[in-house]
């Protein structure tokens, strides 16, 4: 039995629809870049990173099924976060480091919530290869950008990053309280390193906003 499929679109309506679709594809594109620019949008990173960080630290019975949610959350949380960042950036150079660290986020918080039951060993490994990604991908993109502005407060985080990321490999942990203080107290320190990071894109978004307000009354 043949099902009728309605109408065929005139021409013209097939012209707009196709335009219709491409501005709204385009609007979405254009808000997603708008957003990933906001110092506010880099702020709710940090805020991600740090609440997961506190609650850590404050709760120190934790069990392991906790932890691995906490950072499951987190890593998930964070992948989303730095996507919708990637739309941000001007170069697409600059594009590919923050997409790959973006998938990692999420195959990683994917990987914690499946198997929230695995080993200290396995969450160690998980959280300590992120992070050291993470640090060279972002050394990677501040060194190799241009115009960067505040370069020095982006390469103090992405050092950070590979410091904690080498800790967390590198030294066992043999029960599960030795490893929530050493994620919770790294958590704490990369929060504060992305505050520190979207409070000096606020101060340049202030900085190029004063100047173009500016621009018009020299120009008069």
């Amino acid at each position: 039995m043949t099902m009728s499929r309605g109408p065929t679109p005139l021409p013209g309506q097939e012209h707009r629809s196709g335009a219709a679709a491409s501005a709204a594809t385009s609007g979405t594109a254009y808000g997603l870049e708008r957003l990933g620019r906001s110092w506010t949008w880099l702020m709710g990173s940090a805020v991600a990173t740090l609440v997961p960080g506190v609650l850590i630290l404050v709760w120190p019975e934790a069990t392991l099924h906790v932890l691995a949610v906490l950072v499951g959350l987190y890593l998930l949380v964070n992948g989303a976060f730095r996507f919708v960042a990637v739309f941000g950036r001007e170069e697409h150079g600059e594009r590919l480091p923050g997409l790959l660290l973006a998938v990692l986020y999420v195959l990683a918080g994917v990987l914690c919530l499946r198997n929230p039951l695995q080993t200290i060993t396995v969450l160690s490994l998980v959280t300590g290869v992120v992070w050291l990604v993470s640090g060279i991908l972002t050394l990677y993109t501040a060194i190799v950008a241009t115009d960067l502005p505040h370069r020095g407060v982006v390469l103090g985080a992405a050092m950070l990053g590979i410091v904690a990321g080498i800790v967390v490999l590198a030294l066992p942990m043999e029960s599960a309280r030795a490893l929530t203080r050493l994620l919770g107290l790294w958590l704490v320190l990369l929060g504060l390193a992305e505050t520190a990071v979207a409070l000096a894109w606020r101060a340049v978004l202030r900085k190029t906003h004063t100047a173009g307000s500016h621009a018009p009354s020299e120009a008069a």
